[in-house]
């Protein structure tokens, strides 16, 4: 598969006629929605828009992120606009919570930004979840990107307003080509995304890079939730953690040993989530090695134990987490997976009007 063509707009062809004649199989009519909330759609964005940049998790050591992160967004074709402590530090934090959520509520309150764009993940998010102003960010919805830490903004937004967020790269990433092809196919193009990884066979006779395995076969529909594993626990048992009913959920660590991988699986098996689940897609699990000791599990052992008794559709090898090539997803949207090959797609449009400036 050619890597420019991973992630195609379902804009034409019988996929697309289904769904603007309403012709769709039945899922817009029968997807089961989890949630008490109903979703709500941010608008595209298109060149010249303003992007505003916020630090709401860890502190950025130098000035040469921040120039880069300039740079990347313009050339995007975006003005940007920084929140006034999105430089700010406190021990490891970027700066207070009173600051920080000063910078969020400022950035959706303000008509001009169309974006918002987190600087990093790292910790410290979930401090932030209790004092959000969330009726400010339902009436001002707007297109809300980051990965890792941010997993606990995506969850708490989505679970308190029904908003559709962004998991995929920071301000601090580094843009390859396969990341800027997906911003601007789903940001500014607006499509219905489809997933899947491009298999590199380079000079193999075989592809061996970005392959996926399937754990469980079978296709299900269902509402896409997750992001970072550590985060995603870390806030379960509070009113943020969504509900994972009908859902298809997605999951990725980095420099997690695997025997914490496995105890982060059993206290979601063991608080219900995973038994809610209709689908499951596991992405990378960067710097995951053991350390030593007596030996340890292997991830695929973990992904047996927890994963495959629930017998629904899932696979693993996603290009999901601290990886520079990532998957851009929509937090929120009703997609359709198909476990046996690996893929999934966006089935409905995730996007509102435009907001009146």
């Amino acid at each position: 598969m050619n890597k420019r063509t991973f992630l195609r707009t379902l804009g034409t062809g019988l996929a697309s006629a289904a769904f603007l004649t309403g012709k769709n199989d039945g899922f817009a009519r029968d997807f089961p929605v989890s949630t008490k909330l109903p979703l709500i759609y941010p608008p595209k964005l298109q060149k010249g828009d303003t992007i505003g940049i916020i630090s709401p998790s860890s502190a950025i050591v130098g000035n040469l992120p921040f120039q880069l992160a300039q740079e990347t967004f313009e050339a995007l074709g975006f003005r940007v606009k920084w929140g006034k402590f999105t430089q700010s530090r406190l021990g490891h934090l970027a700066g207070s919570d009173e600051g920080k959520l000063e910078d969020i509520h400022q950035m959706f309150a303000d008509r001009e930004v169309k974006a918002i764009v987190c600087m990093r993940g790292g910790s410290g998010a979930a401090r932030l979840l209790d004092k959000l102003d969330y009726p400010l960010i339902k009436k001002n919805p707007k297109v809300f990107l980051g990965y890792s830490d941010i997993t606990a903004l995506h969850a708490a937004i989505h679970s308190q307003t029904g908003l559709i967020t962004f998991h995929g790269p920071v301000g601090t990433s580094s843009w390859p080509s396969f990341v800027v092809e997906q911003f601007e196919t789903l940001f500014f193009q607006g499509g219905m995304p489809h997933y899947e990884n491009p298999l590199l066979k380079k000079d193999d006779l075989i592809p061996r890079e970005n392959r996926i395995q399937t754990i469980n076969p079978g296709k299900v529909s269902g509402k896409l939730l997750g992001g970072n594993l550590t985060v995603l626990t870390g806030i379960s048992g509070s009113k943020y953690f969504p509900d994972f009913e009908n859902t298809i959920l997605f999951l990725e660590d980095v420099a997690e040993e695997p025997y914490r991988i496995e105890r982060m699986l059993c206290q979601l098996k063991l608080n219900g989530t995973l038994d809610q689940i209709k689908g499951f897609i596991f992405g990378k699990c960067t710097n995951c090695s053991p350390s030593g000791g007596y030996g340890s599990l292997t991830l695929d052992e973990i992904l047996d134990d927890y994963i495959r008794p629930l017998n629904v559709p899932a696979y693993q090898g996603a290009l999901i987490g601290h990886i520079s090539e990532q998957f851009i997803l929509p937090v929120g949207a009703p997609i359709r997976l198909n476990a046996d090959n690996g893929t999934f797609s966006v089935a409905t449009n995730i996007f509102g009007p435009s907001m009146v400036k």
